[in-house]
C-alpha cells in the first residue's frame, strides 16, 4: 500500500559559532512545525550519546567528606569541577585515566594522561588548586559513556573500584535545543510551515553531527512501526504540474515581491525570472537601488520556487 505526502527539506543550516547552529526546514504542512520541532528536540536532549567522568579517587583520600592536604578545594568542589570536563569517547567500555601533578599551582583537565581513545573538549577546565609545593597530587578517574543523565545511585559497584567515589554523569553532548514553527509561502499556498531548531553542544560532538543523529534515531523508531506501508514523496506544494520554463518566464510580479524591490529589478532591466536567478549573487548585490534586505528577500522567494 503506497500512499503520498509532502517531503519536508533542510532548507539551510546557520553557523553561530563552532558549537551552535540553527536548522531551518521548509516546507511542512501546517502544524507539521511544531510535530517535528518536539520530537527533534526531545531525542537531542535524551538520546545523543556521550561520555563523562563517573568516578574517581584521590591517593590517600578515603571519602567525599575528607580534606586533601596540600589542596585548596574540599572533595565536594573537586567532584564538580570533574562534572564540567566535557570528555568524547571512542571506547564502549569504561576507560581509566591518570593524573600527576607535582609542586604549587593549578590543576586542569589537560594535566589528565589521556589514551588515543578519549579526547577532552576543555582542557583549561580548573579541578583544583595546589597550595603546597612539596604535595603531588595523584588521581585515578573512570570516563564511561551513556546516554543523558545517570545519578550516583544507578552505578553499581561492580562499575568502579571499591575505592572510588561515584559522581553523577551528564552525558549528553548537547547542552540545549530550541525551536520555532514559522509561517511560510510556496506559490499560492500560504498555510505551511518552517520550522527553524537551534542547537548548541559542548564540543564533543558538531551541532550538525547531533541534528543528524536525532533525525536518525526518529527515522528508525518510526520504521519499526511503519511495516510494510510506504510513503512516496509528493511534489513541493503550490509546483504541481507547473512546468520549469514556464515558471522561468513568468514576470517578477508573480513573485509577489515587496514594491520597493520589484521596482529596484525592474530599474535595471530585470523583467522576467528566468532573468533573475541567471544573475550571480555578487552581480545582485551590485544592482543599482538595491540594497541587503532587497538581496534577502529575493534570495527567499527563489528558494521557495523550488528550482
Amino acid at each position: 500500500m503506497s500512499k503520498s505526502i509532502h517531503e519536508a527539506k533542510l532548507a539551510e543550516v546557520i553557523d553561530h559559532s563552532d558549537n551552535s547552529a540553527s536548522f531551518i526546514i521548509k516546507p511542512l504542512f501546517s502544524g507539521y512545525g511544531d510535530t517535528l520541532g518536539n520530537s527533534l528536540r526531545r531525542v537531542l536532549l535524551s538520546s545523543i550519546q556521550g561520555a563523562a567522568i563517573t568516578a574517581f579517587s584521590i591517593e590517600g583520600v578515603s571519602h567525599e567528606y575528607s580534606s586533601v592536604p596540600g589542596i585548596q578545594e574540599d572533595m565536594i568542589d573537586i567532584m564538580l569541577n570533574l562534572k564540567n570536563i566535557r570528555v568524547k569517547s571512542h571506547s564502549d567500555k569504561p576507560v581509566d585515566l591518570t593524573l600527576t601533578k607535582k609542586g604549587a599551582g593549578v590543576v586542569l583537565a589537560s594535566d589528565i594522561k589521556l589514551p588515543a581513545d578519549i579526547e577532552i573538549a576543555n582542557p583549561q577546565q580548573i579541578i583544583c588548586n595546589i597550595d603546597d609545593p612539596k604535595v603531588t597530587l595523584n588521581m585515578h578517574l573512570i570516563a564511561d559513556t551513556g546516554f543523558g543523565y545517570r545519578p550516583v545511585a544507578q552505578i553499581t559497584e561492580e562499575e568502579i573500584h571499591s575505592d572510588m567515589i561515584a559522581i553523577d554523569a551528564i552525558f549528553s553532548p548537547v547542552l540545549r535545543v530550541r525551536f520555532r514553527s514559522d509561517k511560510t509561502r510556496v506559490g499560492d499556498d500560504t498555510s505551511l510551515d518552517q520550522l527553524t531548531v537551534t542547537v548548541d553542544t559542548d564540543g564533543t560532538e558538531t551541532p550538525r553531527e547531533a541534528f543528524e543523529e536525532a533525525a536518525a534515531i526518529l527515522i528508525n523508531q518510526y520504521t519499526a512501526l511503519a511495516g510494510s506501508t510506504r510513503v512516496e514523496s509528493a511534489p513541493t506544494p503550490g509546483n504541481v504540474d507547473v512546468n520549469l520554463d514556464d515558471t522561468l518566464s513568468l514576470p517578477i510580479e508573480e513573485l509577489n515581491l515587496s514594491a520597493r524591490t520589484a521596482n529596484a529589478l525592474s530599474n535595471n532591466d530585470i523583467h522576467t525570472i528566468r532573468q533573475l536567478i541567471e544573475l550571480q549573487d555578487s552581480e545582485l548585490k551590485d544592482l543599482k537601488g538595491f540594497g541587503t534586505k532587497a538581496y534577502e528577500e529575493v534570495k527567499e522567494k527563489i528558494e521557495e520556487l523550488n528550482i
